[in-house]
């Protein structure tokens, strides 16, 4: 194959690769607008039990952190495609990262990594002092 299909392919890819990791991106900031707001949704509302803010609070920050994940797979198949895809015709479009699986980090890792914990923590420090308020004040 000649170095100029070649190149067409690997750009192809490489927008291909691009356009998922940015999606991912994408679904991880809407999961953090998703989780705000419904949180405070499940403050201002009148439940008798507020501590029901901490289910969608868990479950966001586990799907966040599936999404980073998913986007950090991604990172690392991207990174291969650029070094080796100029120089070898083997799995031409094939994006499937699932041999990066033991290289990145767990989900739960990821819960409590750098980029989750500050957002997601601050929220639950936040609950947690507006439910001992409640507590002792209502």
């Amino acid at each position: 194959m000649k170095i100029e299909d070649r190149l067409k392919i690997l750009t192809e890819e490489v927008k291909n690769l691009q356009g998922i990791i940015k999606r991912m991106a994408s679904n991880s900031l809407e999961i953090k607008k998703w989780t705000i707001a419904l949180v405070v949704s499940a403050l201002i509302l009148k439940f008798e039990h507020k501590y029901i803010a901490f289910i969608p609070l868990i479950a966001f920050w586990i799907l966040d952190s599936y999404y980073l994940r998913q986007e950090k797979l991604f990172r690392k198949k991207y990174d291969e495609i650029i070094v080796t895809r100029v120089f070898n015709d083997n799995n031409f479009f094939d994006v499937n990262p699932k041999r990066y699986n033991k290289e990145v980090d767990s989900v739960f890792k990821i819960c409590f990594s750098v980029s989750t914990l500050p957002f997601y923590g601050s929220i639950c420090i936040i609950l947690i002092f507006i439910l001992i308020y409640d507590y002792f004040f209502s």
